[in-house]
């Protein structure tokens, strides 16, 4: 919050000089030198700076978002295995698995598999692949957690839960215990997946 005070701050400086100025240049005073030659000067001045910095700050603004944006599809590309694995186990017959990059961007992905987990049981072949997945994807997700706090400490937070999550899937021994984690480890994606950066 107070880098962007910083950044408009600036702008604030010019856009209100430039007003003062205006409103001394307009009032009805005795023509000087100063008022008539160098009072426009200042504002165009004035107008230039705000405007430049204005777009500097645009531009500014607009980098660092797209950075946020590819550290977020970083983290949510790394689990992208284990949602891949969770979406077929319960693929219908005949039916087309989601692809990889609704696997990776879509929110709604997350809600859809919570209900097919609540409704749908997962067959034992798909419980070995998901605890597989999460002991071969665990590396990788624990090495992001410096990536996730360059979002915000509240990212980097909810991105633990979810190495937790995954290290648990992978030491449980019984159906219920991966399923209680697997949901649990859908929740906190979704958590993740609903903070803004």
């Amino acid at each position: 919050m107070n880098n962007k005070y910083m950044m408009y701050a600036p702008m604030a400086v010019f856009g209100i000089t430039a007003f003062f100025l205006f409103q001394y240049f307009s009032a009805d005073n005795s023509e000087t030198a100063f008022r008539d030659n160098i009072v426009p000067e200042l504002i165009g001045f004035c107008l230039e700076g705000f405007f430049w910095i204005g777009l500097l700050s645009y531009f500014q603004k607009t980098r660092e978002m797209q950075r946020k944006n590819e550290l977020w599809l970083s983290l949510r590309g790394s689990l992208r295995s284990f949602l891949s694995y969770l979406d077929i186990g319960f693929l219908e017959d005949n039916a087309e698995p989601s692809s990889s990059t609704a696997l990776e961007n879509d929110p709604a992905i997350i809600q859809q598999l919570i209900e097919k987990l609540d409704r749908q049981t997962l067959d034992l072949e798909s419980l070995q692949m998901l605890k597989r997945t999460c002991l071969y994807s665990l590396p990788l997700v624990r090495d992001l957690v410096p990536v996730a706090a360059q979002l915000s400490a509240t990212h980097m937070r909810w991105w633990i839960a979810i190495s937790d999550d995954m290290r648990r899937i992978g030491h449980a021994n019984d159906r219920d215990s991966i399923e209680k984690q697997v949901m649990l480890l859908l929740k906190n994606i979704q958590e993740f997946d609903g903070m803004s950066y």
